[in-house]
């Protein structure tokens, strides 16, 4: 059985640059699911 990395995963060596977008990356569609409930409260829930 693999060590947790498997699930976290480690980017190959000509992309460690990207490391930190990557990070990121996972968090966009939570900030898509804030953007849609302040849209709405916005224009009041119609």
């Amino acid at each position: 059985m693999q060590p947790i990395t498997l699930l976290i995963g480690k980017l190959p060596e000509a992309y460690a640059l990207f490391d930190p977008i990557v990070d990121v990356l996972p968090i966009i569609p939570v900030f898509f699911l804030l953007l849609a409930f302040v849209w709405q409260a916005s224009v009041s829930f119609r």
